[in-house]
């Protein structure tokens, strides 16, 4: 048995990695280089389906003009990859991906939307289990009715609503739906 440096080992192991390196994964290192920084700011990746590269476009114009490129995006891509690429397709569809774009939308927290009343009531049987199902809507209607005590009441049906629908609608969510 013989034994192997660290190096070897650490060798062998950079090698399998490389191998084992999705192409996609590799793409998205060397995007940037090949196409140039500005190009790559209107650019994203998308796939590869079938040998075939998927980009999103900031516009149709950048679409345009990267098509007629393809050719020698396909070379320089192909150096870079363990399989090589058969076509590139450019689209607009897909810029505006939700996955990339969720952290850039406003997060709605329970409390800041309109219909929220808010945890006034705490009742400390609450969390009972009531077998019998006219108990169980029973103590439901309790808390529902301690919850909407107070409450300003809707101008068209007189129920009571959650300050933040009458300040939105200036009616309660359920007259405001019927309006729409």
């Amino acid at each position: 048995m013989s034994f192997k440096s660290v190096n070897d080992i650490l060798g062998i192991l950079e090698k399998q990695a490389k191998w084992q390196e999705q192409p996609f994964q590799r793409l998205l290192k060397c995007w940037a280089e090949v196409v140039g920084p500005v190009a790559a700011g209107h650019t994203r990746p998308l796939s590869i389906q079938r040998d075939v590269l998927w980009v999103a476009t900031s516009s149709a114009a950048w679409a345009q003009n990267l098509t007629f490129g393809r050719p020698s995006l396909l070379l320089k891509l192909n150096k870079k990859l363990p399989t090589a690429l058969v076509d590139i397709r450019f689209s607009t569809a897909g810029w505006q991906h939700p996955s990339v774009d969720r952290k850039d939308q406003q997060t709605i927290l329970p409390h800041e939307h309109p219909s929220y009343v808010g945890d006034r009531i705490s009742t400390p049987d609450s969390t009972l289990s009531i077998q019998d199902p006219n108990a169980a809507f029973g103590h439901w209607a309790k808390i529902v009715q301690a919850r909407s005590h107070g409450l300003p009441l809707c101008p068209q049906c007189q129920s009571p609503t959650p300050p933040g629908e009458l300040q939105r609608w200036a009616v309660c969510s359920l007259c405001a739906a019927k309006q729409f």
